[in-house]
């Protein structure tokens, strides 16, 4: 299986595996900029070049060495779950991508038709009910997930626990994991652990949302969107990305962590 979703800088700095919708966007400028002293110019998950990513066949090779290895520092980042499909339903279900076009072609008539989801129309307007819409969005990605129906899970809504222990099962370990919620920190804490060819000062970083403006605008608090039910398929679906990563369940508005991460627990509860 290898590492899929891992990036590397070509300096091998820092090892990095990518978990969709935990600002995987300013983070791989970040590492490209630490390499080249510059930004890449657009959107970071196209580059082809100036760093390693499992996706590009001949970065395969030096990227398993490293971590097979351990030679670089190694890390990744979450966030709340329930902020992070609420992100996933707005970017990715009522938003147009940047090629002008809905999110895997066929997926949003496919909503429309089987899980009556409304998403405002072609302009990603706001004008619709966001919260029924979402609720119902809920049950298609738990379909997705436990049954694998009426697809098999998607990258931006599957358990962030699935994406980070890829890394280790396959023979890696992680130095970090931090939040989205203490960015500035994390970054910081990754940074002053590894040496790179430029300067980076995270506090001067533009935030590379790159999802940003694709869809309505969120127009309610987190927390009302969720009533008992989603909250049951939140859990259903996320309850290993709550507990490994210390996030409060019970509370949707809270969406900073509530304990430390544990390192080792990680390794061992994903490494199976």
């Amino acid at each position: 299986m290898g590492f899929p979703g891992t990036w590397m800088t070509e300096s091998e700095s820092v090892v990095y595996r990518v978990v969709p919708k935990c600002a995987c966007s300013t983070i791989g400028q970040i590492m490209y900029f630490s390499d080249h002293g510059e930004f890449f110019d657009g959107d970071i998950h196209d580059a082809q070049s100036g760093m390693h990513k499992w996706a590009i066949e001949a970065s395969q090779e030096p990227i398993t060495k490293n971590v097979r290895s351990h030679t670089s520092y190694a890390f990744t980042c979450v966030r709340n779950p329930y902020t992070r499909i609420l992100s996933s339903f707005f970017d990715k279900i009522c938003g147009i991508q940047r090629n002008g076009k809905r999110y895997r072609g066929n997926l949003v008539p496919l909503l429309v038709q089987k899980y009556g989801i409304d998403v405002g129309g072609e302009e990603g307007k706001d004008d619709f009910d966001q919260i029924k819409s979402f609720r119902r969005f809920l049950l298609f990605a738990r379909d997705t997930i436990r049954w694998r129906r009426p697809m098999d899970p998607d990258i931006h809504w599957s358990a962030m626990s699935g994406h980070v222990s890829t890394f280790i099962v396959n023979g890696g370990m992680y130095d970090r994991i931090f939040w989205t919620e203490t960015f500035n920190q994390g970054m910081k804490d990754v940074l002053n652990a590894v040496e790179t060819r430029h300067t980076v000062d995270v506090t001067k970083i533009p935030r590379f949302n790159e999802s940003e403006g694709h869809g309505p605008k969120r127009l309610h608090p987190v927390e009302d969107y969720f009533d008992d039910l989603s909250m049951h398929l939140v859990y259903e679906m996320y309850h290993r990305d709550f507990d490994l990563f210390k996030y409060d369940f019970d509370d949707p508005s809270n969406k900073m962590p509530i304990g430390e991460i544990d390192l080792d627990e990680v390794h061992a509860k994903l490494g199976d």
